[in-house]
């Protein structure tokens, strides 16, 4: 059985929710998100950087959310979830899925670095505003581009995992400004949907 180790508020949740929306059979190891919990020789086996998700599917060992979402695509169901090669649509369902992480979780790492991890007193406003003004204009090409759609590359998929998840995380850090109205309809269409409702309050 695949198993997921996971921490709550994470890109964990991302492969919790596309098991949830295949209906495939996995196991949690839910751990708490500190030291103990991620920096343990026993989770730094799995990951040396003592990060999450990470993949456990019998003696196959894999982390990086993106190459997951990947990897259970091809091995579980074929292929499920995004268009054919040869498909109009693919080119756009790879950048969309890749933009998630070469454009908007970057930003938004150093976002949550200075707004929760580090102490008051090592927090930098002008790292904190750079970070926010990069992540506004990340978003704004999504927003242009889910203008009359419900989902970013005809229907709902696994680009919706990544950059949806993404942009979720995103808005609730109050990062999607309230001119972004594609992007809010968006949020709404995937927080409707009942896979990701179960990832997002996994704890």
């Amino acid at each position: 059985m695949l198993k997921v180790h996971f921490v709550a508020g994470t890109r964990a949740g991302r492969v919790v929710w596309l098991l949830e929306e295949l209906g495939l059979e996995y196991e949690v190891n839910s751990m708490p998100f500190t030291k103990d919990g991620l920096k343990s020789s026993e989770h730094r086996a799995r990951h040396s950087l003592g990060r999450v998700p990470v993949l456990e599917d019998g003696d196959i060992s894999l982390y990086e959310s993106g190459a997951i979402i990947d990897y259970i695509l091809e091995r579980h169901i074929n292929g499920g979830l995004k268009p054919s090669v040869d498909a109009d649509e693919f080119p756009l369902y790879l950048q969309w899925f890749h933009y998630c992480e070469g454009m908007v979780m970057p930003p938004m790492n150093q976002i949550v670095v200075q707004k929760f991890l580090l102490p008051p007193e090592r927090r930098d406003p002008n790292a904190l505003r750079q970070a926010e003004n990069l992540l506004t204009k990340s978003l704004a090409p999504i927003n242009e581009t889910l203008e009359g759609k419900d989902y970013l590359v005809g229907d709902f998929s696994a680009a919706d995992i990544m950059l949806g998840h993404a942009c979720f995380m995103a808005n609730r850090n109050g990062c999607v400004t309230d001119e972004m109205l594609n992007i809010k309809a968006y949020i709404k269409n995937i927080e409707s949907r009942p896979a990701f409702v179960k990832a997002i309050n996994m704890q």
